[in-house]
């Protein structure tokens, strides 16, 4: 699956909107970029992403993200398969002001279970293993992990209608629905999900260096406002406390 395996820096501006706004942003979106090839039309036109996000004992990511600190990081592992042959990517994702920094590698699935525990990254943990960029990103996890003694903490899940410019995936423009959550359990299919309160659709601009023109057009005929919005906080702020409801998804 082709999805995008190293990135470098990007901005991504957030915001809350409600399902009619929604609709609206679509039909602007249709003019300037075409559906990402992984939409579902089952999903109408989603795809599902699954993250495994981890934290340190005292679970500092959390409470930075609910802090709003401006600089911070976030490690977790996403994948949008739950074959037990796709693969992952393991994520180190940072935050200095409004710019994100993301490194990822594409690793085998049947490596992530070690490495999560604490193995030291090999070669043949990667999907492609002549990617120096990737195997450099996975020893930084791997690192940084060590570091924070973090351990995974919970799953998530939402699906995500996307919008790319074609020729160009870094122009890109997301609608994130549907967040459930469940405790990390070990493995990379929770058993059991819950439902996780949103206010609406969380709409994402992403672009690597200029806010486009078009873009800077949609916020104003749609009257958007930028919301601070985490899902690793506002999922983990929600956490049930004993074990919650199946949740079919």
């Amino acid at each position: 699956m082709p999805f995008h395996q190293l990135q470098s820096c990007r901005y991504e501006l957030k915001y809350v909107i409600s399902e009619q706004a929604a609709r609206r942003v679509r039909e602007f979106a249709r003019c300037h970029l075409r559906r990402d090839e992984h939409a579902r039309p089952e999903m109408r036109y989603a795809y599902p992403i699954y993250s495994i996000y981890l934290d340190d004992p005292s679970l500092s990511i959390f409470h930075a993200a609910m802090a709003g600190i401006r600089n911070r990081h976030k490690l977790r592992v996403r994948y949008y398969d739950t074959r037990p042959e796709a693969p992952v990517f393991f994520e180190i994702k940072r935050r200095v002001n409004d710019v994100i920094i993301k490194e990822r590698s594409l690793i085998h699935r049947r490596s992530a279970q070690e490495l999560l525990r604490g193995r030291s990254p090999r070669r043949d943990d990667l999907v492609n293993q002549s990617d120096l960029d990737a195997l450099w990103a996975l020893k930084r996890f791997c690192d940084l992990r060590g570091a924070l003694h973090a351990q995974s903490r919970i799953s998530i899940y939402y699906e995500r209608e996307a919008w790319v410019k074609p020729l160009d995936e870094t122009l890109r423009l997301t609608m994130d629905r549907k967040a459930a959550i469940s405790r990390f359990a070990g493995g990379f299919d929770p058993p059991r999900w819950a439902p996780i309160r949103m206010e609406g659709v969380i709409l994402e601009l992403k672009f690597d260096d200029r806010f486009p023109l078009w873009m800077r057009e949609l916020v104003q005929s749609c009257d958007l406002w930028r919301e601070p919005m985490c899902k690793y906080s506002t999922c983990m702020a929600q956490l049930p406390a004993r074990e919650p409801e199946l949740c079919h998804i």
